[in-house]
């Protein structure tokens, strides 16, 4: 491994395999881009001139893969504080990751908090970890009042309330008209490498929707299961039905 250095401006440690002699041409856009992100995660908020000086990276090259991370909701971008600015002219943007972005990298706890859970198991049992699950997403829907009236435009607005406080805990949750219903899709889930071999989490979330809309709804997919998002469909015109009986649906889209 080489010796770490300082690259000039940034305070980064880089080691002597960021001064390899293979063409940036020849790198992975994927690898390129996972490159910028742990450069935000590390040194953010951070230039993009200062990405490209530590990556060898041409100004223009760093500033589209910050441009997509940004259009992706992954990265933000701030003026720099007067005190930061060297020279004169407008002050350099500096970019940082958000919530979202933080959301989409590894999770290095994953491990413990299986771990944790299965322990929880073998003292409480089944249920210990069912009432864990549900004290989870009650905090995520912490001051969220369950839908006044059973109409459609009601049940639409607790959806989005619903998905406004899912976003918030790093779920990057979306609304969408589907025929007669409204369907929430979760396209990030920080907890999903746990989430399959504790479904419980799952499950935890889907009550939690019908206590708060009062009606029944349908898990179509769930990214532990592999899908690409945690599609939740909400039925429109039945909503002024009370919940049926609840079913573990939380399985795979058939589509």
């Amino acid at each position: 491994m080489g010796l770490r250095t300082d690259v000039e401006g940034t305070g980064r440690k880089t080691t002597g395999a960021r001064t390899s002699a293979v063409p940036v041409a020849t790198v992975h856009e994927g690898q390129t881009r996972a490159a910028i992100v742990q450069l935000l995660l590390e040194d953010g908020p951070i230039t993009a001139t200062a990405i490209g000086t530590a990556l060898g990276l041409a100004p223009a090259g760093v500033r589209r893969h910050l441009d997509a991370l940004i259009d992706a909701g992954q990265a933000r971008a701030s003026r720099s504080a007067p005190w930061q600015q060297k020279g004169r002219g407008r002050p350099a943007k500096q970019y940082q990751l958000t919530a979202a972005g933080r959301g989409n990298l590894g999770h290095a706890y994953d491990d413990l908090a299986g771990a944790a859970i299965r322990q929880l198991g073998e003292i409480g049992g089944d249920a210990a970890i069912a009432d864990f699950a549900r004290k989870r997403v009650n905090v995520i829907v912490d001051g969220i009042e369950p839908v006044a009236e059973h109409t459609a435009p009601q049940i639409e607005a607790k959806v989005e309330e619903i998905a406004e406080a899912f976003t918030d805990a790093g779920f990057a949750a979306t609304t969408r008209q589907v025929g007669t219903g409204v369907q929430i899709c979760q396209h990030h889930c920080p907890v999903a490498h746990v989430a399959e071999e504790f479904p419980q989490l799952c499950d935890a979330e889907l009550d939690a929707f019908r206590d708060l809309l009062g009606t029944h709804v349908q898990r179509l997919a769930t990214i532990a299961n592999g899908d690409c998002a945690c599609t939740t469909h909400v039925p429109l015109i039945t909503a002024a039905q009370p919940a049926a009986g609840r079913t573990n649906d939380s399985g795979r889209s058939a589509e």
